[in-house]
């Protein structure tokens, strides 16, 4: 998961895109980057780190032009490099710069097919680098001459819908052409479009998500469809075009569980809204599981659980307590690399009040269990606080299953529920007792704000996957590669060198 925004302006966007990587911060705190368009020239700036620290003053100086695009990255099983850190550039053809959320499934194919075919050298092992230069590809074939249209545009991105597999939402700049935006056709990872009127004429922005555009004064208009492509020129003109064969809507529902911030709103459907109805069906499952006068207390484990613990607590007629209180100047948990890490940052990250818990039987709810290391040092915690019983409840139900659409759970023995029954996941995180969302529930918590989503990728929790192309061998593989990074790296070489010896023969 990552955060990309892309701008169209009539003044000069380095200050509009570096707030709009503040405001999409929580998607990814391991890198950012900023390319933006003069002219036929980029400029660009990217690195490890926060936003905030990636970008000084002389950086945002030399980043000149009235487009640009943005990204922040959070770490994937891959390299953490800052040769990875996105926006990336290739200089034919008209030059291009790219940035993209999610993940492609087919990626190692395409950059074999990248070097074979099309002769394109790939030089890392970013999914988002090989996207651009598939995009590069047919954007070159689509034309004829030293011109290119929105109608090759959007026939470059009808091929490359074809040739690629996955979720992707990107945003690329064309050199001194403008802003090109897509989504996959079964829209995984969300898109929006935004829309400002200045005195010289209306500007556009893209994002991740809602809230990018309306903190900075861009009236929402609506979510990119699936499989839908839009090119803004540098005169703020906009043409849009379905290129997909077989669109349909599927949004991610670990979005609406906890990726996404609260004040936003995806494919018509408000975050907050729905994580309030994840705690109304929550608490009708555990009215059903747990005696209430079991439970003395409801606590969040913030941020993201808050809104279902209040409506859950307000459901059970039960008091809600803020037990636990946030260091925010520690990251996502979830994101960082490693369970070491991760293990030790919940301890900085939270500090709990020993007069919420003392001599109490306590609730607390969180939006997910997913590798348990967290859960298990939060019930710790709650004991060391003076809780005489601790009851767990998640908003999710069990992540059971790899996310192979760009959230970082693909091995299965990284998760806690898998191959495991709700009373072993119980033990392992040393809870009294756990209850867990069911897969309905939750899926009906999202689409009661919106009654037009039908469908959702929710693959982690009921190992479906929408794209068709996920099979128990390529997990296998991912897991193999993952767990033997430095073997799948010494093989990757050995196949480059054989590629460039057929290729000198």
């Amino acid at each position: 998961m990552c955060g990309i925004v892309g701008v169209v302006s009539h003044s000069p966007v380095n200050q509009l895109i570096y707030d709009a990587l503040l405001l999409l911060q929580h998607r990814g705190q391991d890198a950012a980057g900023i390319a933006t368009n003069l002219g036929n020239t980029f400029s660009m700036h990217k690195a490890n780190g926060l936003v905030r620290d990636v970008f000084r003053t002389r950086n945002m100086r030399s980043l000149q032009g009235n487009s640009g695009i943005g990204h922040v990255r959070y770490p994937t099983a891959g390299s953490s490099s800052e040769e990875e850190a996105q926006p990336f550039y290739v200089n034919a053809p008209f030059g291009i710069t790219l940035a993209h959320n999610g993940n492609l499934t087919n990626w190692e194919q395409l950059k074999d097919d990248m070097f074979k075919i099309d002769r394109r050298h790939i030089n890392t092992d970013s999914d988002s680098e090989v996207l651009l230069n598939v995009l590069a590809h047919e954007i070159q074939e689509a034309t004829s001459g030293y011109s290119l249209d929105p109608a090759a545009m959007f026939k470059a991105v009808s091929v490359l819908h074809k040739r690629v597999r996955g979720a992707y939402a990107a945003v690329a700049q064309i050199a001194g052409l403008g802003l090109l935006a897509f989504r996959d056709p079964f829209g995984i990872r969300p898109l929006c479009l935004g829309f400002a009127e200045s005195d010289k004429g209306p500007e556009y922005m893209v994002a991740s998500e809602s809230v990018a555009l309306e903190g900075l004064g861009f009236r929402f208009l609506r979510d990119v469809m699936p499989g839908e492509a839009i090119f803004v020129d540098l005169d703020g003109r906009l043409y849009n075009q379905q290129c997909a064969e077989n669109p349909s809507l599927n949004p991610c529902a670990f979005e609406f569980v906890y990726l996404a911030r609260p004040d936003s709103v995806i494919d018509g459907a408000s975050v907050y809204a729905s994580r309030l109805k994840m705690g109304e069906y929550l608490a009708q499952k555990i009215r059903t599981q747990i005696p209430l006068g079991d439970i003395d207390v409801v606590m969040p484990i913030p941020d993201s659980s808050r809104p279902a613990a209040m409506e859950l607590a307000m459901n059970l007629n039960l008091d809600y307590r803020e037990g636990f209180i946030k260091n925010r100047y520690i990251g996502r948990t979830f994101m960082m690399p490693g369970q070491a890490i991760r293990r030790k940052s919940v301890r900085q990250k939270l500090n709990a009040m020993p007069s919420e818990f003392k001599g109490k039987s306590v609730l607390l709810v969180d939006d997910s269990i997913v590798r348990g290391t967290t859960s298990r040092e939060i019930v710790q915690m709650a004991r060391d606080a003076g809780a005489k019983r601790v009851i767990f409840a998640s908003a999710a139900p069990p992540v059971k299953f790899p996310n192979v659409y760009g959230i970082d759970m693909p091995t299965r023995d990284e998760l806690i529920a898998y191959g495991r029954s709700d009373e072993e996941v119980c033990r392992e995180i040393t809870a009294d007792a756990l209850v867990y969302q069911d897969i309905d529930a939750l899926k009906r918590a999202i689409s009661d704000t919106n009654p037009a989503l039908k469908n959702f990728e929710a693959s982690c929790f009921d190992g479906l996957y929408v794209t068709g192309d996920v099979s128990r061998d390529y997990l296998d593989r991912i897991e193999f590669a993952r767990n033997n990074p430095k073997l799948v790296a010494e093989d990757a070489v050995r196949s480059q060198l054989n590629l460039n010896l057929v290729s000198a023969d």
